[in-house]
């Protein structure tokens, strides 16, 4: 009964503590009517800004890259504008997890107006269409309604569009695969599952149905590939049994990559992982190359036919038809061509730059990481902001993986000629979680996440369809 009436006596304080909060947010409000009172800054808009004298920066995308400049960029030099069909920034190492119910959808995204902009309309709900580099001017179309096209004169351009899923071409995966670079990804594979898993219980369906609605081929063996095949795991030994009963027994994984998994990494990591996987009953690792994608089934070039109710497609990215269409350099890959300080090749000095998946430095590439790309928004920040006049160096911080069963893998490198660290097993899950929970994009994230991961643990993943 006494931790009863103790819950009561918190529940209410927060809420009247809350409830003092908002009223005095409206009095600041009243007071200041340019002003934004919010927990972490207060900030008087200068409603003249249009004859401030800041240059005008426009930002293309919300991914790693772009939302890097847009966090670190000083604001009392321009007047920040963002462009992007997504509002919201997506921290895609955990993008994994969501699939399966480990973590919630709005646990790792954060929304791009919790940037607090100068003014309302500084973010656009749009997507970029041409630039015109002679003009400074930028063309969008709204995303709400695309027959709304509209101009942007721009100071100075930072494109960070990012990339899409590489098909390379093979018939049937665009309408019958699953990609998992975004949260509208994350949930069809989710609702896919869940599905499956539904049909599979329902009277009608055969044996033979069975094993084909709960087989899933993973292409591609990246660290994406490999860690969506981890979280099947540890969701097929922690909660299937409980949630779908014998229908555990029937589930198979087959996991295709052409050449070797986690390429990138050091051969023993490598291997261990490889191991690892090839000793789950129902996980399968085959070395083949995919031919064709069907509704219910994938064609190897070898003729070989796998049945399966879902196929997550992950071998690599192309480039978005924006990036095709502008009339810059580009490499073999069509993306864009920068100089060591990330301006575009071809465009007025110190005017147009590009960072992230669109874009590579000349004669210096870099893999397409979220590392590489925050670590350029980063210092292109520090670049506009008069902070920064080397170049930019890249320096490899190490990568990580989890593989299933409170396993990962840890392969980075001290800083300034230090040593080699290689970590396999629960101590590289261990820092694999602390690493990412350190990196969340704000406090809120850093809260949610961890309670996600605990109720995970206690109560087992959440199969709601909605």
């Amino acid at each position: 009964m006494q931790t009863y009436w103790t819950y009561v006596f918190v529940y209410y304080s927060v809420s009247y503590f809350k409830l003092q909060f908002i009223m005095l947010r409206q009095v600041m409000s009243l007071m200041w009517p340019s002003a934004i009172w919010s927990t972490n800054h207060f900030i008087i808009r200068n409603l003249s800004s249009n004859n401030s004298g800041r240059k005008k920066l426009i930002i293309l995308g919300t991914g790693w890259g772009s939302y890097s400049v847009l966090k670190n960029i000083d604001k009392k030099q321009y007047d920040v504008a963002v462009v992007s069909p997504r509002n919201h920034f997506l921290f895609t190492p955990l993008l994994c997890s969501t699939t399966v119910g480990t973590l919630e959808f709005r646990s790792i995204i954060e929304p791009v107006r919790n940037s607090h902009f100068r003014h309302s309309k500084d973010y656009h709900f749009s997507s970029a269409v041409s630039v015109d580099s002679r003009r400074n001017v930028l063309l969008c179309k709204s995303e709400v309604d695309e027959s709304v096209r509209y101009e942007l004169h721009y100071d100075k351009l930072v494109i960070g569009v990012g990339a899409v899923s590489n098909t390379f071409g093979v018939p049937g995966v665009l309408e019958h695969a699953c990609f998992l670079k975004e949260i509208k990804d994350a949930r069809e594979i989710r609702s896919r599952i869940i599905n499956n898993f539904e049909l599979a219980v329902q009277p009608k369906s055969t044996q033979e149905d069975q094993e084909r609605l709960l087989h899933i081929v993973i292409v591609g063996g990246g660290p994406t590939g490999v860690e969506f095949g981890a979280e099947v795991y540890d969701f097929l030994k922690q909660d299937v049994s409980f949630l779908y009963g014998d229908m555990q027994k029937i589930v198979r994984v087959t996991l295709i990559e052409a050449n070797h998994i986690l390429a990138s990494f050091d051969k023993l990591l490598r291997d261990y992982a490889e191991n690892k996987i090839a000793k789950r009953e129902q996980f399968e690792l085959l070395q083949a190359t995919v031919s064709e994608v069907k509704k219910d089934r994938v064609v190897l070039t070898d003729g070989k036919e796998i049945p399966c109710g879902l196929v997550v497609w992950s071998t690599g990215l192309s480039p978005r038809n924006f990036t095709r269409r502008l009339q810059f350099p580009k490499n073999k890959q069509h993306q864009l061509i920068t100089n060591e300080y990330l301006s575009v090749l071809d465009t007025p000095d110190d005017t147009i730059f590009a960072l992230g998946d669109c874009a590579e430095i000349k004669d210096k590439p870099l893999p397409s990481t979220a590392q590489v790309a925050e670590r350029k928004g980063r210092w292109l920040a520090k670049y506009l902001n008069g902070e920064e006049t080397e170049p930019f160096k890249f320096q490899n911080m190490g990568m990580l993986a989890y593989v299933g069963g409170y396993s990962a893998l840890t392969d980075m490198k001290l800083p300034h000629g230090g040593a080699d660290i290689k970590l396999k097993g629960f101590h590289s899950w261990i820092l694999w979680r602390s690493a990412y929970l350190t990196r969340l994009g704000n406090w809120k994230l850093r809260m949610q996440v961890p309670v996600d991961w605990m109720k995970t643990f206690f109560f087992g993943r959440d199969s709601s369809q909605f």
